[in-house]
């Protein structure tokens, strides 16, 4: 968005009370009136128009803003319908049905909790993309927790947390990318300066999941019985379904382009379902659009399996392109440029330093929600902060991932946010206090924060 020039430069406070203004009205609709955030991001553009209005800024150079804004986000927005093909493909192909079925025979009651989010940071890791975790693993845990009777909220967060770990320290990760690029930091040296805080964070999560876990009840062993035994009715499982899986692995760790992986093991997917499991091409391309729907004789394994599609999609796209526009009119009208040349004049400390970025991280997820926005505008902002504070540029980038990469999946209206929910059919706010690892990172950033450091040992350290 730094193409978006603002047309208006208002005073710090007044920037200040239409920020709360906008977060308010989004809080109220959301959280009070449990609204979907689309009409609270629609009314916050409308209300960003007229102070606009009032500054005598062109509605031509908003639209321009929004425009402008809703382009970026257009690389997401395909990766979007393809993880909803994705979806689909896995389920109808087996790969998901063959997921969960195994799982069922590894996992018992015992650590469960521990034991989906070890699993989601391993499948993160190797993936390198959260949403595609969430999309695949996640669906498979979310299925197990309820066949087990375990708490869904707990279960999405344990998924939440390993997703986003592996998002963090995955050098396929393109929130790692780019929290390192944009400050000039070496890739690798970027995820060893991260496990300061990453590793803490994961073993504090891990402690805490062991502890929640559930013991294992013969409820559950004979609930689980139901689940597998409607599993295998589909005729779905077989060694086969391994395969879209094994291609996603192989596409990421060959450094193949997202979109690209997706496609091949979507029709990968698509291929089997055909072949081996004499799907219709009727059925095949209805399912790439509308998903799946389960037509098993057990109403919850009808319930797991009935998702996927790009139509899936369209809730959490719509919500993309009207964040990105909301976010638009906010640097248009200088709302956003002001507050953030503020911070960037009065900070001088290294903790100091610290808390601002966190803070500024955090507040671009919250005010825009979206993480990339989050990562890169804050890390621009300081820099030159960092380099005064004698602090080095690895520090930002680590702070720049604790507190911009985490925190988007536990804003209701967020890309991530939203996606995620409507994913595992499990709200934000249900699996919010439950995210370990998203809420500790960015605090143990902040207390891990210290001294000013010297230019000469800064120059050691890179």
């Amino acid at each position: 968005m730094f193409s978006i020039q603002p047309r208006f430069k208002p005073s710090v406070l007044e920037a200040f009370f239409i920020l709360i203004l906008v977060i308010a009205l989004i809080g109220y609709f959301i959280i009070g009136l449990e609204i979907v955030p689309h009409i609270p991001i629609l009314l916050g553009i409308m209300l960003l128009i007229g102070y606009g209005y009032l500054h005598r800024i062109s509605f031509k150079q908003m639209e321009e803003a929004m425009i402008n804004a809703a382009k970026s986000g257009m690389g997401a927005v395909f990766l979007l319908f393809l993880i909803g093909i994705l979806i689909s493909s896995w389920i109808i192909s087996g790969t998901i049905p063959t997921l969960i079925n195994t799982g069922f025979y590894l996992v018992n009651g015992t650590w469960f909790y521990a034991i989906v989010f070890v699993v989601t940071s391993i499948i993160g890791v190797s993936l390198g993309s959260s949403l595609t975790t969430t999309a695949t693993i996640g669906i498979a845990f979310i299925g197990m927790a309820d066949a087990m009777d375990a708490s869904l909220a707990i279960t999405a967060g344990a998924i939440v947390s390993g997703a986003f770990f592996g998002d963090k320290m995955s050098p396929l990760s393109d929130t790692t990318n780019l929290a390192s690029a944009i400050v000039g930091v070496d890739l690798f040296d970027h995820i060893k300066h991260i496990s300061l805080t990453t590793i803490p964070a994961f073993i504090i999560s891990f402690i805490v999941f062991v502890i929640l876990s559930p013991a294992q009840t013969s409820d559950s062993l004979e609930q689980i019985a139901m689940y597998q035994a409607a599993l295998e009715a589909t005729n779905l499982i077989h060694l086969a379904s391994w395969i879209p899986l094994i291609i996603l692995i192989v596409c990421t760790i060959l450094r193949v382009p997202a979109f690209i992986s997706l496609t091949l093991s979507s029709l990968a997917g698509t291929f089997i379902a055909w072949s081996m499991n004499h799907f219709t091409g009727t059925e095949l391309w209805s399912a790439w659009f509308n998903g799946y729907v389960g037509e098993t004789t057990f109403e919850p394994v009808n319930e797991l399996l009935t998702k996927g599609g790009m139509n899936s999609m369209l809730f959490t796209i719509s919500l993309v392109i009207l964040a990105l526009s909301f976010g638009g009119l906010l640097f248009v009208t200088g709302v956003i440029p002001s507050l953030l040349a503020s911070i960037q004049e009065k900070i001088k400390t290294a903790r100091k330093a610290t808390i601002s970025t966190a803070t500024t991280a955090i507040g671009i997820n919250v005010i825009i929600g979206e993480q990339y926005l989050s990562i890169l505008l804050t890390g621009e902002t300081f820099k030159s902060v960092y380099q005064n504070a004698g602090l080095p540029n690895k520090a930002l980038a680590r702070t720049l991932e604790d507190a911009g990469t985490v925190i988007n999946p536990l804003v209701p209206w967020s890309v991530c946010g939203v996606f995620i929910a409507n994913v595992l059919g499990v709200s934000v706010m249900e699996y919010l206090p439950f995210a370990f690892f998203c809420l500790l990172s960015p605090i143990i950033t902040v207390l891990f924060s210290g001294r000013k450091v010297s230019k000469k040992k800064e120059e050691a350290i890179q």
